[in-house]
């Protein structure tokens, strides 16, 4: 073989080796795992504005959804961005607020993850989820949009469920549902 014909042979399995991995890449984030951006407070002190969270997109393949899971979804707004919130009552169950507690079945919940001063002062009266649905907060009750706005998310809905922080590396954590 020449040195040209081995050059060229040299770039094309470069190419082809570059092709691959990007078509690698793209089934990953189309089907395993893909990055969702944190935009705004709602989902502090867990989450925080400009975070990065890896999400499995498989999550759901294996099971159904779980209570205290983060979750990124197409919410039922008329808006491009997806979200992200904590999923507090599952299809079936009934869910409620007093004094900033959150209720299920007429259970108060435990929310390890929230200070009790950012629970705030909401009430809301009892909620059906319908089966097929979920109902989500944001972990920052008085700066979220949610379930309580916008009604229950179908589980078709959900786009995955949140793994771990990763940017800022300093920040870097799993999260746990």
């Amino acid at each position: 073989m020449s040195g040209e014909q081995g050059a060229w042979a040299e770039v094309w399995d470069t190419l082809r080796a570059v092709v691959i991995a990007v078509a690698v890449a793209l089934l990953i984030r189309q089907f395993v795992v893909e990055t969702y951006q944190v935009k705004g407070e709602s989902m502090e002190p867990t989450l925080w504005n400009g975070e990065r969270v890896l999400v499995n997109k498989m999550a759901l393949r294996f099971g159904p959804p779980h209570i205290g899971e983060i979750i990124v979804f197409h919410p039922p707004l008329n808006t491009p961005d997806d979200f992200i919130k904590r999923i507090v009552a599952l299809g079936g169950q009934t869910v409620s607020m007093t004094a900033g507690n959150v209720y299920v079945n007429g259970q108060p919940q435990p929310e390890p993850y929230l200070p009790p001063s950012w629970r705030g002062h909401q009430t809301m009266a009892p909620v059906r989820v319908p089966a097929g649905d979920v109902w989500v907060l944001g972990d920052h009750r008085q700066y979220s949009e949610d379930s309580r706005i916008f009604g229950p998310v179908p589980v078709k809905s959900i786009q995955g469920v949140g793994m771990l922080v990763w940017w800022p590396p300093r920040n870097f954590r799993t999260l746990g549902g």
